[in-house]
């Protein structure tokens, strides 16, 4: 019996991926490393930190820290949603459609708590989710599935009690590894992708979590 849902937040709930990739070009740009949108696929669903590192690893630069960076980066996207910012499309829906099932609703991001405040204060989401927990607290990001397994420590529910809603690679690997039913919603560039297979439901968009996707799950 499922008795949690537990949502990720950037490129799921919000269409902050192209504002996370605007944020890491102005601040890479600092260390003379010109990214483009398409290499900052490479990273995602990795915690702002691990974003540096792999960055670091392949272009080593001198001058601002590693740690100057990254707080460059979440300074940038915060901005950056507060200013325009959306929800993606279904995104209200697929969580009024939660909530009436009588099941626990939380949040479980990679990003920093400081742009998981600035998502859920300018959407009003907060009252939504009774456990709100971030990778920043791991050991390890995403796709290792800590961030998971503390959520559901929180939500004092068994991991297999548990759905996940995640849009990246990163994440389903990370939710199946903590042995949770996963559906996935992943971008329109990834959607052919054949490792998505490892998800239990695929979906084009929020707007088909239904009653008809819901049973699909259940029945698992």
């Amino acid at each position: 019996m499922i008795e949690a849902v537990i949502f990720d937040m950037d490129g799921l709930l919000i269409d902050s991926e192209p504002l996370w990739h605007e944020a890491e070009i102005i601040a890479f740009k600092k260390v003379n490393i010109d990214l483009t949108r398409q290499d900052c696929l490479e990273t995602t669903g990795m915690r702002v930190d691990e974003v540096v590192d792999y960055r670091y690893r392949r272009h080593p630069w001198e001058g601002a820290g590693k740690k100057e960076i990254a707080e460059d980066i979440l300074d940038n996207v915060i901005r950056l949603i507060r200013e325009k910012g959306e929800l993606k499309d279904g995104a209200k829906q697929a969580i009024r459609f939660v909530q009436q099932l009588n099941v626990k609703v939380a949040l479980a991001s990679s990003s920093a708590y400081s742009v998981i405040r600035a998502v859920l204060d300018k959407f009003d989401l907060t009252p939504v989710f009774s456990v709100i927990h971030s990778a920043q607290e791991e050991p390890r990001g995403k796709p290792h599935p800590g961030v998971y397994l503390t959520a559901c420590q929180k939500l004092n529910t068994d991991p297999e009690a548990c759905v996940a809603i995640e849009d990246s690679l990163a994440g389903v690997i990370a939710a199946k590894a903590a042995k949770m039913i996963c559906i996935a919603v992943p971008e329109a560039a990834w959607r052919n992708d054949r490792r998505f297979v490892l998800a239990d439901l695929q979906l084009t968009s929020l707007e088909e979590l239904n009653e008809a996707a819901w049973e699909k799950i259940s029945s698992l």
